[in-house]
């Protein structure tokens, strides 16, 4: 009787441990492969971070000299600082103006550039000019244009009988210049992803929306927009790292500045180190950023997950 039992139930009992087999590198012969992997992560990846880490919690000098463990006593001076909150929400401002407006832009840019017109490959390449240019060189352009007396941006004002505006000397001014930079130098890379996605779809759940009576505007928010979930998801994760990480740009053209209107968590966490020659401090600065960069990737990444899922 057991003998049965037992020719009855193994081969589900062998179907389920299949089912069950997991990826094991050592058996499989692949351990070799992944080492030299694994080695450059913790090289460039947690040795940095612990490192950081390390610094936070001690009290270290621009010169090197250390004094010796001071636990939290960085992070309490951190969130007691008044200048640490107002870098947070330029740095969120940005984020989310440049994030939003960028999405849009490109929804429509990559709608366009998915249709099938003479020139559309080169035309794509010439969007992608911003994008590959140096940030360095785009913030420096961007200063000409912005100057208030010979720069472009207030002559084309000047002509539409407006008055000029002192586009980064102003404190309510100079973020959205900020903005205005960081938007027309990725909108193309986003409008390129969305595009990709936008031929990439299946044409019969369009085809079916056109039989039932569907117009164009009513298959695009009803029918591309859902199927396109995913693919914006991972554009706006892709633009979200760099913009939490914005700095270079910004400090090339303002510093920080006027009175810390542009003064983003990263630039602040630069002026920290290398100008207060506070590398401790700096230090639990940068760390605040690398969880606000993971706290969102996360968001976005359990958001993306979900969508997929329902689909």
């Amino acid at each position: 009787m057991s003998t049965t039992r037992t020719l009855i139930t193994s081969p589900g009992r062998r179907q389920a441990s299949r089912g069950r087999t997991q990826f094991d590198p050592v058996a499989r012969g692949t351990l070799p492969f992944i080492i030299p992997a694994l080695v450059v992560t913790v090289a460039l990846v947690l040795i940095p971070v612990l490192y950081t880490v390390w610094l936070s919690v001690t009290d270290q000098d621009i010169a090197g000299n250390n004094t010796g463990f001071v636990g939290f006593e960085h992070y309490i001076e951190m969130f007691q600082s008044s200048e640490f909150w107002n870098s947070l929400g330029v740095t969120l401002m940005l984020f989310t103006v440049c994030l939003v407006v960028q999405t849009i832009l490109g929804l429509g840019l990559g709608y366009l550039l998915s249709r099938d017109v003479p020139g559309r490959a080169i035309f794509q390449g010439v969007m992608l000019i911003p994008a590959i240019t140096a940030s360095v060189a785009v913030a420096l352009v961007w200063m000409l244009i912005f100057d208030p007396t010979l720069g472009a941006a207030n002559q084309i004002l000047t002509a539409l009988g407006l008055d000029p505006v002192v586009w980064l000397g102003s404190r309510t001014m100079a973020p959205w210049s900020i903005a205005i930079v960081d938007i027309w130098q990725w909108t193309p890379f986003m409008a390129l992803i969305i595009s990709a996605g936008i031929r990439s779809l299946p044409s019969e759940p369009f085809e079916a929306a056109s039989i039932d009576g569907a117009g164009p505007i009513k298959k695009a928010l009803f029918v591309g927009l859902p199927l396109l979930r995913s693919v914006i998801l991972v554009a706006m994760l892709l633009r979200t790292v760099d913009l939490i990480r914005f700095f270079d740009t910004i400090y090339i053209m303002t510093q920080g500045g006027p009175v810390n209107a542009t003064n983003t968590l990263n630039v602040y966490g630069y002026r920290a180190a290398f100008i207060d020659q506070e590398p401790s401090y700096a230090a639990a600065l940068q760390l605040s950023l690398f969880v606000l960069v993971i706290l969102i990737a996360a968001i976005f990444t359990y958001v993306r997950k979900r969508t997929s899922n329902v689909a």
